[in-house]
């Protein structure tokens, strides 16, 4: 779907993701399947969608190689997101996977995008390492993630699209032009598995900040709920608009948010509040005494 069609339907996909990779894939697929059967073009999984286990260390047990280095079809959760892609004639954003980086015991939690033929179109590493403890609750993803070395946007049927997992939402920089020359993001994707701690206190306070900032609709797809590891994730999966209201949402459980991302109104709150031409660049700090 182009601009010129004015609305582009997308869907945020919401789970309660267990460590059996079967049982996940399984569900994706019918969430993908009524995701479209409802009218979405383009659909996001959540962060760890296919695996989420006890530890970080387990996240090794279900990497796989990157197709284009494997040469084969035999990487299982990169396959069925190509194919649910396909048969559901969608574009997919498929939360991320573990993918086994060059260092020893080491992955990258990696975002895929698959378009409505399969053909994947991108692939982005999650930039920032979540590091979190309470006395509670611990967690540190560097302990077996790389981390990834740049940002990625694509065009997709909702426009310019900024890719981005979780964590990434603290760190506004990240989202915004480098220079005049960098295009706006038309839709941010967040897939995410916040804490259900991190989550109460902040998810939609991030979210509706990164809308109002970036002047762009926010498509925030959750892991929501009491995991079979003991993990309890935030879930309120959202669609945002740029103005920072949310249209769409939900609370915990297996879910679909759906969600329209039109242009026209885009154009015209960019055109009411022309921030983004107001953004300056190389500003240089001057330190008075």
């Amino acid at each position: 779907m182009s601009k010129e069609s004015h609305i582009c339907n997308v869907a945020a996909v919401q789970m309660v993701s267990s460590d059996s990779v079967e049982s996940n894939l399984e569900i994706m697929s019918e969430q993908v399947k009524l995701a479209a059967s409802k009218g979405a073009k383009l659909v996001v999984l959540p962060e760890y969608f296919a695996f989420m286990g006890t530890s970080e260390t387990e996240k090794l047990r279900w990497a796989e190689l990157d197709h284009r280095d494997s040469r084969d079809n035999a990487q299982e959760i990169q396959s069925a997101l190509s194919q649910v892609a396909k048969k559901n004639d969608v574009w997919l954003i498929g939360g991320t996977c573990s993918i086994f980086a060059k260092a020893r015991n080491k992955v990258f939690n990696a975002m895929f995008v698959f378009d409505q033929e399969g053909n994947r179109r991108a692939r982005y590493d999650k930039v920032h390492l979540f590091k979190f403890t309470n006395g509670a609750e611990s967690y540190d993803e560097s302990a077996v993630c790389e981390a990834g070395k740049r940002p990625i946007i694509i065009d997709s049927p909702a426009g310019k699209t900024f890719l981005s997992v979780c964590y990434d939402v603290r760190f506004p920089e990240f989202f915004r032009r480098r220079n005049r020359e960098d295009a706006s993001a038309d839709v941010i994707i967040v897939s995410a598995a916040f804490t259900r701690t991190t989550g109460k206190a902040h998810w939609e306070i991030l979210l509706r900040a990164r809308a109002i900032e970036n002047q762009a609709y926010v498509v925030a797809s959750a892991q929501g709920g009491k995991h079979n590891c003991g993990r309890k994730t935030w879930g309120h999966s959202m669609i945002i608009d740029p103005w920072g209201d949310i249209i769409a949402e939900c609370n915990f459980g297996n879910n679909i948010v759906l969600g329209k991302v039109d242009f026209k109104k885009l154009q015209a709150v960019r055109k009411n509040l022309p921030a983004l031409k107001h953004q300056e660049f190389n500003l240089r700090e001057r330190l008075s005494c």
